[in-house]
């Protein structure tokens, strides 16, 4: 029998170096038991056969690759042993993976699943806390994970907010965030699990062994208390299994006070919480927070740009020309507006000042990034079945890249969990023309395109009935 010692629960290159040399040393899976370093097993008595140096090379299809990095960071106890008797498998029917009524393939699928599932629930679930103020503030978060996704998750928080300290406390693993990279810490016991107001407490006891005090400097963070330098883990080759060394993003984001929440908040409670966000510098400038308008059972969500100055001042979006443009077409598609939930991409007028008039001005990519997590979290409070991104803002915040109108518009597209996208024009854009004929023309393809709306939510209706 061959007891493989792994030395932590996600040590995906460990299982793969003694997995590799026990198929090349004939060493079938049930002569060997797999555990992680110390946790406390033991092995048994008698003499381990030593393997022979593995000798010679063998193919497996890469979306096995793909598939064990992933499922090795949930946390069944037998996920080794399964990885390793699918790799033993492989080597003699190579298509092994494509039977998907296998027992083996469908539970390491299921495995990944679960796995990806609990990283999503991750980047949607942390809304991170400011601890202190000024320059002596960091943003902590409590978080337990159902599976080892930490390591996997922590570069979405470096890049979505790369411009604020943080940290993420959990009992598997602690991941920082300096401005530089990602550093990780051993886990929070169990022992130690904050509650109510002891997260400051549990952050301040855990702070000295966070940061290198010349990185902070650096980032004129002087009156910060000195910690020693911790040993940064480095990007693995196949940038899995542990931290990623992150850089700071190209486009900044500025730091907010409340990140994010559950992802099932009610959108009265994410209203409040918009009307404090600091994601951004644009708060600094407008009136107010304008977030969206609608019922929490909508099945449409309209996205729009940006609030403009009517909007800005009103608080409620598309209530100016562009509204009354939308208002007008919605009618004409056989769509009621009331029973529809209508938001923008960015939340906050973005405008520079002529005199008495507030020109607008386009929300560039790191006002867009920043703000999404608030579209984010009123699709996950509706749940709607489809979303109309109007315009190329709209558009690049509902698919999370540049997206070109015209080349997607004028048919449905699949988002995630069944709900469909689809692209048009704003109504803005509408105004803009000078042609009459080209705005009347133009007016016919922006109706024709939310009727394609209308369509689908009479198909659901049927459906339903």
């Amino acid at each position: 029998m061959h007891h493989i010692i792994l030395n932590c629960e996600t040590d995906f290159d460990g299982w793969r170096t003694a997995a590799r040399a026990l198929v090349l040393n004939e060493v079938p899976p049930d002569k060997v038991t797999w555990v992680v370093r110390n946790h406390g097993h033991e092995l048994s008595d008698g003499a381990q056969a030593p393997l022979e140096p593995p000798q010679g090379t063998f193919n497996v299809p890469a979306k096995f690759v793909e598939l064990a990095k992933t499922a090795i960071l949930h946390r069944d106890a037998e996920r080794f042993a399964l990885l390793y008797r699918l790799l033993w498998r492989l080597r003699r029917d190579h298509d092994l993976l494509d039977i998907a009524h296998d027992p083996d393939v469908a539970r390491i699928h299921a495995m990944a699943k679960a796995v990806h599932h609990e990283a999503q629930r991750m980047r949607t679930s942390i809304r991170l806390r400011e601890i202190g103020r000024e320059h002596k503030s960091h943003f902590v978060a409590w978080f337990e994970p159902q599976h080892h996704v930490v390591e996997l998750t922590a570069p979405f928080f470096a890049s979505r907010f790369a411009d604020m300290p943080w940290s993420i406390l959990t009992p598997d693993v602690c991941a920082h965030w300096d401005g530089y990279a990602v550093s990780i810490t051993p886990g929070i016991s169990n022992a130690e699990m904050p509650a109510g107001n002891r997260l400051e407490e549990l952050w301040q006891h855990h702070y000295a062994a966070i940061f290198n005090p010349a990185r902070l400097a650096a980032k004129k963070a002087r009156n910060l208390p000195a910690a020693p330098t911790i040993k940064l883990e480095s990007e693995s080759a196949d940038g899995l299994g542990s931290a990623t060394t992150a850089h700071a993003a190209t486009e900044p984001q500025m730091p907010e006070p409340a990140m994010i929440r559950r992802a099932a908040d009610s959108l009265s409670v994410l209203r409040e919480e918009a009307a404090d966000c600091r994601a951004c510098h644009l708060y600094k400038h407008a009136t107010q927070t304008v977030f969206g308008q609608g019922p929490q059972s909508a099945q449409v969500v309209l996205v729009g740009e940006q609030p403009g100055d009517k909007e800005d001042l009103a608080g409620k979006p598309f209530v100016g020309p562009a509204g009354l443009m939308l208002d007008r077409a919605l009618i004409e598609a056989g769509i009621d507006r009331k029973k529809v939930y209508i938001t923008n991409a960015v939340k906050h007028f973005k405008f520079v000042p002529r005199g008495k008039i507030r020109l607008h001005q386009k929300p560039n990519t790191p006002e867009i990034k920043a703000c999404r997590q608030w579209y984010e979290r009123e699709l996950a409070s509706i749940k709607p079945d489809l979303v109309v991104a109007m315009g190329a803002t709209a558009a690049q915040c509902v698919f999370n890249k540049l997206t070109p109108i015209n080349k997607n518009r004028g048919r449905l597209i699949d988002l995630d969990e069944g709900v469909k996208a689809l692209v048009t024009v704003h109504p803005s854009y509408l105004l803009r023309l000078p042609d009459q004929d080209a705005k009347e023309r133009e007016y016919q393809r922006f109706v024709e395109d939310l009727k394609l709306a209308a369509e689908l939510l009479r198909k659901r209706a049927q459906a339903a009935a």
